[in-house]
């Protein structure tokens, strides 16, 4: 069984950018509830259907399968009202890789950092472009951004 520890934060400045390339990532959501999410990811010319069950608000159970790009490309089209579309930059620093998602389309704007643990406890670098945590804040997810885009928060 799989096991995904993750934490998420924003980023208070742009001290990442030039560390690391990025890559165009799509994904829809066939499920968004918090207990469980169902979603297609669309990397290239790869695909994959990945299924997530929480465990805490930083582990959950996940489950990843390769699919074929042109069933990943009709999931998307007839079951997936709304896209996440972002450039992720993987980032290797202080035994980690942090991946800092770049977000376009419905999300343009928003910016987040995260980071795969072995543990919850585990102890990691932070990095001086790391901002305020938010890990534990369900807004954060991509599943709850493909149906509230962070632009619509009302934020102030």
């Amino acid at each position: 069984m799989a096991k995904e520890i993750e934490r998420r934060f924003l980023l208070k400045n742009e001290g990442w950018r030039g560390l690391a390339e990025g890559e165009w990532l799509k994904q829809g959501y066939l499920s968004v509830e918090r207990e469980r999410t169902v979603r297609v990811r669309i990397k290239g010319d790869q695909a994959w259907l990945t299924l997530k069950a929480n465990i805490s608000n930083v582990s959950r159970h996940e489950f990843e399968y390769p699919i074929p790009l042109a069933d990943a490309e009709t999931i998307m089209s007839a079951m997936c009202p709304m896209l996440v579309e972002k450039r992720r930059h993987r980032i290797a620093l202080g035994g980690h890789v942090w991946e800092v998602d770049e977000f376009s389309g419905q999300n343009a704007g928003l910016v987040l950092a995260e980071i795969e643990l072995s543990d919850e406890a585990e102890a990691y670098e932070r990095p001086d472009w790391l901002g305020e945590e938010v890990t534990e804040d369900p807004r954060y997810t991509n599943a709850h951004l493909s149906r509230y885009p962070w632009p619509t928060w009302g934020r102030g």
